[in-house]
């Protein structure tokens, strides 16, 4: 069994901020691959199916970005699933827009919503790292992360999160970077 996790702020406005990539990515994965209708538990909004004859839960706790690692880890300990199957995507400022980068562990580079992870989980989790860019100043991230995708932003957001969805299988092998490195080689033709 594996646990999808998408990382965002609940509430309608929210929806389409940059920070909320995370919940897009679960969404699109739900509909792409028929995942029911996703029903309160854990402080979260989950559903399970299928992806490649494996059971996926897909679990985007409703807690606020810096807070989400309690929902995560309630979810993780009822199900039984370790951290090494436990897959979060998420934004990151320090990618180009439309980069994903695949990696087990590591620091949460002041992400607030990593960094709780970290508390409750530990490290040894998965991060699929979506990049947004990063504005000029520091002072400007706070409202960067929480403003809507912009319309140029659209150009690769439109193709990238079906293009995630599809190749999602690729992280239920032995090689979940590789979901990384296909995911660049596609976008680098189809953008």
């Amino acid at each position: 069994m594996y646990l999808f996790v998408g990382l965002g702020n609940p509430g309608r406005e929210y929806a389409h901020h940059r920070h909320n990539v995370g919940f897009m990515c679960l969404d699109e994965i739900r509909q792409s691959y028929g995942f029911p209708a996703e029903k309160a538990k854990f402080s979260g909004l989950l559903t399970e199916g299928q992806v490649d004859h494996q059971k996926v839960y897909l679990f985007k706790p409703l807690t606020y970005m810096n807070r989400s690692g309690g929902p995560v880890s309630e979810a993780a300990r009822f199900f039984k699933i370790p951290p090494d199957h436990i897959i979060v995507f998420h934004d990151d400022l320090d990618l180009a827009p439309g980069k994903v980068r695949v990696k087990q562990g590591g620091g949460h580079g002041g992400h607030n919503g990593l960094r709780d992870l970290d508390v409750h989980l530990g490290p040894q989790y998965w991060r699929v790292r979506i990049g947004i860019g990063r504005p000029l100043h520091k002072e400007g991230v706070t409202p960067y992360v929480l403003s809507n995708f912009s319309k140029e932003d659209h150009e690769w957001l439109d193709f990238l999160l079906p293009l995630l969805a599809d190749e999602v299988h690729l992280l239920l092998t032995e090689s979940p970077q590789e979901y990384g490195a296909r995911i660049m080689t596609e976008t680098s033709h189809g953008i």
